[in-house]
């Protein structure tokens, strides 16, 4: 079984910083691309920032410049530094990777359960 765990929301003020973390542990035989996603109240689930398992990056385009996504191989972690948040921010994240358990299976897409943020004074 594999599980990824996320940690670090919380409430910030306009214009303060959070970090999320989200670990993937399990049966792992490699992790390929990893990503962070949001849904806020009656929205869909968009995706947020991704990382490949080289280190190639990208962002929605509202975020660029204010959140940095990075991993951390050796811990099968990513994480996602969010700077300058706005209340436009607020919303469930959720982390995503794609994940490959042993050579004889296909890959997966795996989901944390999700992290509030909520950016309000």
């Amino acid at each position: 079984q594999v599980q990824l765990v996320e940690s670090g929301g919380g409430l910030v003020q306009p214009g303060g910083s959070l970090r999320l973390s989200c670990a993937a542990s399990g049966s792992i035989f490699r992790i390929y691309a990893m990503g962070w996603y949001r849904q806020a109240p009656g929205n869909q689930r968009d995706l947020v920032a991704g990382i490949t398992l080289g280190g190639s990056v990208s962002y929605t385009e509202s975020v660029k410049g204010r959140f940095t996504i990075s991993r951390d191989n050796a811990k099968n972690t990513v994480y996602l530094q969010m700077n300058s948040l706005k209340p436009e921010d607020t919303a469930v994240y959720y982390c995503s990777a794609v994940i490959v358990r042993s050579v004889e299976v296909d890959s997966v897409r795996y989901w944390g359960q999700g992290t509030q943020v909520t950016v309000s004074s």
